[in-house]
């Protein structure tokens, strides 16, 4: 059986979220933490290089959330691959309501932070979950 081509866009999305959390997650420690200081750099505009991250409670906090988001692609993935071409409404249902509450929250706390361009970046991860969920429009069970 070929699986539902949305299912597959899904889990492509999915796959970018676990390693962008992979990624968020190595910000923990100082040696491998690059990648989320330039991120921090860029989203409190101008670049400056004034985001060290060296706090320990900052590395905590991306520990935290890169270990939440990595979590998270995999429920993605997993819901993509055992749940969608059985039930995609539901799946749907599941995939739209988290990404609703991670996009108004996030958001929300990106922009009391001070960096609003987060919400640039916030898009792209939106864009990268609702483009294939709307090519793939509302299809019935197999």
């Amino acid at each position: 059986m070929i699986a539902n081509p949305t299912a597959k866009r899904l889990k492509l999305s999915a796959a970018f979220v676990v390693l962008a959390g992979i990624v968020i997650a190595f910000g923990a420690w100082p040696a491998t933490a690059w990648p989320v200081t330039l991120l921090a750099d860029l989203t409190f505009w101008p670049p400056d290089g004034a985001q060290s991250l060296a706090a320990p409670e900052t590395r905590l906090a991306y520990g935290v959330c890169g270990g939440v988001m990595a979590g998270w692609g995999v429920m993605i993935w997993l819901v993509a691959d055992r749940l969608y071409d059985r039930d995609p409404q539901t799946a749907r249902l599941l995939v739209l309501a988290g990404l609703a509450v991670w996009f108004v929250t996030d958001s929300a706390a990106s922009l009391a932070a001070g960096a609003p361009l987060n919400l640039i970046v916030n898009l792209a991860f939106l864009a990268i979950f609702l483009v294939p969920l709307m090519l793939g429009g509302k299809a019935r069970p197999a």
